[in-house]
């Protein structure tokens, strides 16, 4: 079965792995500076704050964010449910707002009709790799006192108008799970230009603690003495995985490449079936391409997606719009809030996209398709 999404390893990122085994460090240790350096730069900040998953660095950003109980999140329900679940574990109120029929991403004019006055962060999703409007959406932050957060967990590698995404939001976070742009097997980063947001985002991954005696209460106790002046978790990056990470990251250009071949292939191979809609991205936008949602007629995207796999085509549906989750349905929230939303979800199948394709596996995707969505 092709899978839709696999990691990229080469001896490379072998060797890096092997060397920080060998080395004195596991894990808070020298690898971790190196890959967060490197992944600041990428993102065009000054900081960036490594974490043990994606959802990690959304529940670390949140956090960072000062979210409470009876605030508000607007956020997209057409994503993994972790983009509302880190929020509402702090307390907040998830409002959903519907998606660009284009893109999927986030609808500014809707985002901005979900704010409230207790509305404090709003949150968009780069879907599929294509940069969400951060321009309508740092100006929706900016009139509203709100703070912008982008779910880049789709769009390492990404620009937008030439500027790299982790440039683009007062909060920006990453995922580097194997089927992602990059991996670290596990593991994630929150990215920001802001000094102070950096420092919350910092303490929250390692516990709150505080070990500067110029901030501690009690700083003479002795040299060992350190304390907790609010409450974190333990989302530390290991070495070993932030050596894979920094490894990877030299590689970053050429699968963001490589994925623009696929899709290329993809769309004109495929863009002349009937009642299907190859993937768009806006003017300015350059994707580093993480999925590649076709959409297919509503009534026939079971048979077509059943067809596929029974073909040796893994494809995946990405996503079921995170409100019909039980949690959320048992929360109040209904089927039908977010419309345009959940015509996408219908309608969504996600074909095979990572750089280690081979040009005849994009060839039999393409095959497999067409007949899937002739037949």
């Amino acid at each position: 079965m092709l899978p839709y999404g696999r990691q990229s390893i080469d001896p490379e990122d072998i060797a890096a792995v092997e060397a920080a085994l060998r080395s004195d460090w596991l894990t808070t240790g020298p690898e971790v500076d190196r890959f967060e350096a490197a992944v600041a730069a990428r993102a065009g900040v000054d900081h960036a704050v490594s974490v043990t998953s994606g959802t990690a660095a959304l529940h670390v950003a949140y956090a960072a964010a000062g979210i409470e109980p009876g605030d508000e999140v607007v956020t997209t329900p057409l994503t993994f449910a972790a983009t509302a679940a880190t929020a509402a574990l702090l307390g907040a109120k998830i409002v959903f707002a519907d998606v660009d029929p284009a893109t999927g991403n986030l609808d500014p004019a809707a985002a901005e009709a979900a704010v409230t006055s207790r509305t404090r962060v709003v949150a968009g999703v780069d879907y599929a790799g294509v940069p969400v409007d951060a321009p309508a959406l740092q100006d929706l932050a900016a009139r509203k006192d709100l703070l912008f957060l982008e779910d880049a967990a789709h769009s390492i590698g990404s620009t937008l108008d030439g500027k790299p995404v982790g440039s683009l939001a007062d909060l920006t976070t990453y995922s580097f799970f194997p089927t992602k742009n990059l991996t670290t097997a596990e593991g994630g980063a929150v990215v920001t230009a802001d000094e102070e947001l950096a420092a919350r985002a910092r303490a929250f991954k390692n516990h709150g603690l505080v070990r500067d005696r110029s901030l501690q209460r009690t700083p003479d106790e002795g040299p060992w003495h350190q304390e907790v002046h609010s409450f974190g978790l333990n989302y530390r990056l290991p070495d070993v995985l932030s050596a894979l990470g920094t490894s990877q990251l030299t590689r970053l250009d050429a699968f963001v490449a490589r994925r623009a071949e696929v899709k290329k292939a993809y769309d004109e191979a495929l863009g002349d079936l009937d009642g299907v809609e190859i993937p768009f991205a806006p003017e300015g936008a350059a994707p580093a391409w993480h999925l590649y949602p076709l959409r297919v007629p509503a009534e026939r995207r079971r048979a077509i997606f059943d067809s596929l796999r029974e073909q040796g085509i893994g494809v995946q549906v990405n996503y079921i719009p995170a409100y019909w989750h039980p949690v959320f349905e048992d929360l109040g929230y209904q089927r039908g809030m977010c419309p345009v939303a959940e015509d996408y979800y219908r309608r969504e199948i996600s074909l095979p996209m990572f750089p280690s394709l081979t040009d005849a596996d994009v060839e039999s995707v393409i095959a497999a398709t067409r007949k899937a969505v002739g037949a």
